[in-house]
């Protein structure tokens, strides 16, 4: 299986001994050694994640990376987040799933209106099995812990991923500001309930509620 490390926190260097990793397209920034790559469709579920994707507007550019040495990945200097699992799946915004091991399923997973409040459509993406992810995110992620006793709620902008047994619950006309004695705050938040984590950026995406 390749082997995931950080060069710093910007890079990621994958070891390779004739396995194979599924990259963001584009995102290969060096490597060393003898590498093939191929664009894969539909984010690397063929020709049925194609249409999937395509319906539910969770789009994902996909490249497989296969060969003997290291290949270096980064994506506009953000940081980078290794994330291991073993048999959990994992549930990320596609824009934030930067290589994954090849033997790691992909899919796609309706969210509700959680995806509608984040805008990016009402569908994320899912990775499934065993072996390594690498996450990107605008600033170093914090990773919180819900538990039963402690929900989480997380603006939708600052959302990156989630894994474990939680259920999600979208709650409209929430403004964080206003309780601070400011006039304007998030709009919408994300309810997170059960046990598991919860992976967060310390920066804001642009979301159809927005401020207000």
């Amino acid at each position: 299986m390749a082997q995931f490390r950080l060069q710093g926190s910007k890079v990621l260097a994958v070891d390779m001994t004739g396995d194979a990793v599924k990259a963001k397209n584009g995102s290969m920034v060096a490597y060393d050694g003898r590498m093939a790559f191929k664009k894969m469709s539909g984010g690397g579920e063929g020709l049925r994640g194609m249409v999937t994707r395509r319906i539910t507007g969770e789009q994902m550019t996909v490249m497989e990376v296969k060969g003997q040495g290291t290949c270096y990945f980064a994506d506009r200097a953000s940081e980078i987040n290794l994330v291991s699992l073993r048999g959990e799946t994992l549930y990320v915004e596609a824009s934030n799933l930067l290589c994954t091991d090849a033997a790691l399923r992909t899919g796609t997973s309706f969210t509700g209106l959680r995806g509608g409040a984040s805008g990016k459509g009402l569908f994320t993406t899912t990775v499934e099995g065993t072996g390594q992810a690498a996450l990107t995110s605008d600033g170093q992620a914090v990773i919180l812990r819900v538990t039963p006793q402690y929900p989480l709620h997380v603006d939708p902008g600052a959302y990156i991923a989630h894994q474990g047994r939680l259920q999600q619950h979208f709650q409209s006309g929430v403004n964080f500001r206003t309780f601070m004695g400011e006039g304007s705050g998030e709009a919408f938040q994300i309810r997170f309930e059960g046990d598991g984590l919860v992976y967060v950026q310390p920066s804001e995406r642009n979301t159809i509620g927005g401020d207000v």
